[in-house]
């Protein structure tokens, strides 16, 4: 069997939700500088906010064989599309899609000044592809061949990216989580040192209504996105003891690793996850030398795919340090399903964008009473469901 072609193929179809929708956006590093805090939430449609129902666009992957089933994976943005397609394909025509090893290998030392960012990104949509083409054709779901599953259900947590923060609101929404059955929820938070000891006490209120919200049993973790600094995170860490958090995300830049160090070092009331944007075992292997991280968060679509996220898992659990995947939808469940419980104990599910990345897939991972059932179907599950699709057209570079 070899690859044929690779096609690129942008669908479009009206989004049916009834709920809210961005109503608010996390701090981001760039908030620094006045001009971008004052950004509101990202609109992720193909038409204007408020128009009912919303327009979505998205791109899947297709790797093509001469024999056997198609291998997809998406949505993808389209500039990882144009990559795979100018600089990728070359390394991947005429290649045994079932040696998937030797193909990421050849991809990333073609790819040599790609081995971080979009172009690792790029690597990773491919390398799943080729994972859900291979167990598609040997019947089987990716856990499987990957040495699972490990367990019948996967316990997920709601990660509450998109819904408001003031204070209020979020615990109505806290609570409706833990009532649906999660007994962890994660938050995003809005503010950065830059506002002072009012922006402080306002994240603080976050975290105070939130606590309040779902009570003393159900876990609750905050995620700064790359945000903060040594200082602001230490002092917030000691005003948020009381609270009984479980962790606070990238509070600082990915590339300061000796920060997250420091900050591991000087924090004892609650654990410091990071590494969702970190690339490939060497990048991992950085964080871990350092000591700089008690869960890792490393990302499948993002860090290398599937066959890199083993090693990273191997890497791991050497250390002692969970892998608590961001995201990744399906292939976070393919992941997780496949490692002891010890190594990945819980999923992250992005509400929001969990229906986003799923809404045209016919097989949907959809955590029911906080846990997430294995999947059944071969593969990835990757199969469009036509009757979402209104229109279809194939991307040419």
């Amino acid at each position: 069997m070899k690859i044929t072609s690779l096609r690129y193929v942008r669908i479009r179809g009206a989004f049916h939700y009834d709920g809210p929708l961005w109503e608010e956006r996390l701090v981001r590093p760039v908030d620094i500088y006045p001009e971008f805090r004052a950004e509101g939430p990202f609109w992720p449609f193909k038409s204007a906010q408020g128009e009912h129902p919303p327009i979505l666009e998205q791109v899947f992957l297709l790797i093509d064989t001469d024999s056997g089933p198609s291998g997809m994976w998406g949505p993808i943005e389209e500039s990882l599309a144009y990559i795979i397609e100018k600089r990728l394909r070359p390394v991947l025509i005429g290649e045994d899609p079932q040696a998937i090893e030797r193909i990421w290998d050849k991809m990333y030392r073609y790819a040599i000044h790609g081995r971080k960012g979009e172009t690792m990104m790029a690597i990773s949509a491919v390398d799943l592809a080729l994972w859900d083409l291979k167990g598609k054709y040997l019947n089987a779901p990716v856990y499987v061949l990957l040495g699972g599953p490990t367990r019948e259900k996967i316990r997920a947590y709601a990660s509450m990216l998109g819904y408001s923060v003031e204070p209020k609101l979020a615990a109505q929404r806290a609570k409706e989580v833990v009532e649906e059955g999660y007994t962890a929820t994660k938050w995003f938070f809005r503010h950065d040192p830059t506002e002072g000891q009012e922006g402080m006490r306002q994240n603080l209120a976050l975290i105070e209504a939130v606590r309040q919200a779902v009570g003393p049993d159900v876990e609750i973790m905050f995620d700064a996105w790359s945000s903060w600094n040594v200082p602001y995170t230490i002092q917030m860490a000691q005003r948020a003891a009381e609270y009984r958090v479980w962790w606070f995300e990238e509070p600082v830049l990915a590339d300061m690793i000796p920060q997250y160090a420091e900050i591991r070092r000087s924090v004892q009331s609650l654990l410091i996850a990071g590494g969702e944007h970190e690339y490939t075992r060497w990048g991992v292997k950085a964080l871990l030398d350092a000591g700089a991280v008690d869960i890792l968060q490393t990302d499948p679509t993002w860090a290398g795919g599937l066959t890199e996220m083993r090693k990273i898992c191997a890497l791991a659990s050497a250390h002692g340090i969970p892998v608590i995947p961001h995201f990744g939808h399906m292939a976070s469940t393919q992941l997780i399903a496949s490692q002891p419980l010890s190594i990945c104990p819980i999923q992250e599910w992005l509400i929001q964008h969990g229906l986003l990345s799923q809404y045209f897939l016919k097989h949907k991972v959809t955590p029911q009473g906080g846990y997430i059932q294995l999947p059944q179907a071969p593969g990835l599950a990757m199969a469009w469901d036509e009757s979402r699709i209104e229109t279809q057209e194939e991307i040419r570079f």
